[in-house]
């Protein structure tokens, strides 16, 4: 299957590959770009230091995500069956091949739901207008909503109600999978929506992971990963191309909320939680960061750091951005090894 897994990589590159420069100049058509714009936190205060380190980066174009929502899922419905077939003595799941796919496709589509919404919403001014405008409190419950079903779906239709732990190894954990499910769904979606904030940054160690969780997806026999990881692999490649600095797409919400809870749900079919953790250290050490600070202004009245999160932390003490993603590529390497090494004890 390795041979296959290579070749469906090289195969979702050159797709996507062929895709982002039409699809890029369809977003400057329909006017899907950045714009100048006054950002405001939740507090409803203006993000001063936010929109002075960025300003530059009006005018690109947003939405890169969507392009590769509709490519990887499109790929895997049309392949996998095909791959199935065409090697079942080496088509291996430890679950119904329906039901994994079920909950792997409705995660991406219903969190890149939400995120097309708020995108639309930002970068076409709606929220002046209060077009059919969400609070932020409105949005997290639905973030919550669809963790619960998600986490349900792994629960009752997979039966997984375990995590494997170092030393340990499997403890069930029962009904309280699925609050743990759904924290961590929610955690990832928004912690790996704030990372998404330098060119390059995100989609670099988006593609860190998916590398790591390939090996992982060995280790655990799961073919419908294997596939789909690979498609997507190919897709942040050719992402990457576009978005490493000066970027000429970002992701944009769509892309960031249903990467995010996705891959917290690969974590979650393989079982290795703690190595998601790991992995994704840089995502949860941004997202931490950007929920200390919004607890210090509402309990404190005042800020916990100058800037949040971390990377907006670093440009304001004068890193240069391409100096801040490099070497957070470089520690995210280190903390993928430390979870890959600590996934096979």
């Amino acid at each position: 299957m390795e041979f296959i897994y290579l070749g469906l990589v090289l195969f979702s590159f050159f797709v996507n590959s062929l895709l982002f420069i039409p699809f890029i100049n369809l977003l400057y058509r329909w006017h899907f770009v950045r714009r100048r714009q006054i950002t405001r936190d939740f507090q409803n205060k203006r993000a001063i230091i936010f929109d002075k380190l960025h300003a530059h980066k009006a005018g690109t174009p947003v939405g890169g995500g969507l392009l590769m929502l509709v490519t990887i899922l499109s790929l895997q419905f049309v392949l996998l069956p095909v791959l199935k077939i065409y090697d079942r003595q080496n088509f291996y799941s430890a679950y119904r091949f329906i039901d994994e796919a079920n909950i792997v496709f409705f995660t991406m589509i219903s969190f890149g739901a939400l995120g097309f919404y708020d995108d639309i919403m930002k970068f076409f001014g709606f929220e002046k207008s209060g077009f059919f405008g969400l609070r932020m409190r409105h949005k997290f419950i639905l973030q919550w909503a669809l963790a619960f079903i998600i986490a349900a779906m792994l629960y009752f239709n997979l039966g997984i109600n375990f995590i494997y732990l170092p030393f340990y190894h499997v403890i069930h954990l029962g009904y309280g999978y699925i609050l743990l499910a759904a924290t961590l769904i929610v955690w990832l979606a928004n912690a790996f929506n704030i990372t998404d904030g330098l060119d390059g940054l995100s989609s670099g160690l988006l593609l860190i992971f998916l590398l790591t969780f390939w090996v992982i997806s060995s280790q655990v026999f799961d073919t419908f990963l294997g596939v789909f990881i690979a498609l997507w692999v190919g897709a942040v490649l050719a992402f990457l191309y576009f978005n490493i600095a000066p970027a000429r797409l970002t992701l944009g919400d769509i892309g960031a909320l249903a990467f995010g809870a996705t891959i917290a749900v690969v974590g979650l079919l393989t079982g290795k939680i703690l190595a998601v953790l790991i992995v994704g250290a840089i995502f949860n050490l941004e997202g931490l960061s950007s929920f200390l600070q919004i607890i210090s202004k509402a309990w404190r009245h005042r800020k916990l750091f100058p800037a949040a999160p971390l990377h907006l932390w670093l440009q304001y003490r004068g890193w240069p951005e391409t100096k801040i993603v490099m070497r957070t590529w470089v520690v995210g390497i280190v903390f993928a090894i430390l979870g890959l090494w600590l996934s096979f004890l």
